[in-house]
């Protein structure tokens, strides 16, 4: 009976560790680079981003659609509506502020899915 018993703990690790490479690589939460496309966010800096269960890619096109809802919603000093839906993800935004500009960090989630950035805007 040790013998069955040790074969059954080494077949559920085995498919514990399949199921494990067969994750995507998209599951794990990961910091993305936003110094090359600095430019085309529509903010003055992005200067953090970070996902989870979804891509670098998705997070910045997240991060295009918020600035655009925020910009239609109020111009350059404009707030996202919280119930309007960015590519599926719900926003919210907390901002600190000076008289020429405003650092804000903003959290989209959908589901499991999360993009975390932060920036900066001159006004």
């Amino acid at each position: 009976m040790p013998a069955a018993r040790s074969s059954l703990s080494l077949a559920l690790a085995a498919l514990a560790g399949a199921l494990l490479a067969a994750c995507p690589a998209s599951a794990a939460t990961r910091n993305c680079s936003v110094q090359r496309d600095a430019g085309t966010f529509g903010v003055t800096y992005v200067t953090s981003l970070k996902v989870t269960n979804t891509t670098c890619a998705n997070g910045k096109k997240v991060i295009r659609a918020f600035t655009r809802c925020r910009k239609a919603h109020g111009g350059i000093k404009g707030r996202c509506p919280r119930t309007t839906s960015i590519l599926g993800f719900r926003c919210r935004e907390s901002r600190s502020a000076i008289a020429t500009q405003f650092s804000s960090r903003v959290v989209c989630t959908a589901g499991t899915r999360r993009v975390v950035f932060t920036y900066t805007q001159n006004t």
